[in-house]
């Protein structure tokens, strides 16, 4: 009996310590910065960074490296992985998440294609499952892996005035899911109310169906009305890159995107 309590107690200590230095280490990674030769990276890489707040900027950091020391980007069909694309995804990643809790705890893998890839998708017709070859820019897995097309990553993290951008839309997802459904509707913040952010989603949800079906132009990509959970990954990307048009056609959307990620990009433009 004392051999199994002693063997006990240092189970249980050696679980403590491993979890006490698993919080240290995460700790010191939240707190230590880029170089200058990295935010230069950033800066051809991912010029919306240039509007981030100063205050921001710490934080940002940190998370960039938490994120690359938890994920691990692996290139496919030969593409060699570089440090510019390591710190334009995790950076824009990391933009999502740079001012609240929100963590992308069970991500481990990202993989990235030279292009685009394809992908195999299940329809289902009701009774019989069909299964089809697809083209895209990017995946989101449940609990990970995000897959990307670097060619695309790039490109439209460097365009970052027009509203398309991948790795936002596929990190959306992941935050998306994190609420154990991938379903248009994320953790919301402490104080966000989930009724507003039904009725205005629903509401801009609904309306954006409609424009797309009479063949109208929207703000938001029409890719949207493939369902909610598109919706607001597409949201998402226009927050960031456009937030004025957002602001003007659909203010509640952005307002509510504004709580969730405790972020004022519109603010960040008009400076």
């Amino acid at each position: 009996m004392a051999l199994f309590l002693i063997l006990t107690a240092l189970a249980a200590a050696a679980f403590g310590y491993r979890f006490w230095a698993k919080r240290q280490a995460r700790a010191r990674l939240l707190a230590s910065g880029l170089t200058a030769a990295e935010w230069d990276i950033l800066g051809q890489e991912v010029p919306l960074l240039a509007h981030l707040p100063v205050e921001l900027r710490g934080k940002l950091e940190g998370k960039i490296n938490l994120f690359l020391d938890q994920v691990e980007l692996i290139g496919c069909n030969g593409l060699e992985v570089t440090e510019e694309m390591e710190l334009s995804i995790a950076a824009q990643a990391c933009l999502l998440v740079v001012n609240t809790d929100a963590w992308y705890d069970t991500l481990r893998t990202v993989l990235v294609y030279p292009g685009a890839f394809k992908s195999k998708q299940i329809i289902h017709d009701g009774v019989v499952a069909h299964e089809r070859i697809v083209v895209r820019t990017g995946e989101s897995w449940a609990r990970g892996p995000v897959v990307l097309s670097w060619q695309h990553s790039q490109e439209q993290a460097q365009d970052h005035r027009d509203g398309n951008n991948v790795v936002l839309h596929e990190f959306a997802h992941q935050l998306d899911n994190l609420s154990g459904d991938t379903d248009g509707t994320p953790v919301l913040g402490q104080d966000q109310d989930f009724g507003k952010w039904g009725r205005a989603f629903n509401a801009a949800f609904d309306r954006h169906v409609t424009a797309v079906g009479h063949g109208w132009t929207t703000v938001i990509d029409a890719y949207g009305a493939e369902g909610p959970e598109e919706f607001f990954a597409v949201a998402v990307e226009i927050f960031f890159e456009r937030p004025e048009a957002l602001h003007a056609d659909e203010p509640e959307i952005y307002a509510q995107l504004a709580e969730l990620f405790q972020l004022r990009p519109l603010e960040w433009v008009k400076a």
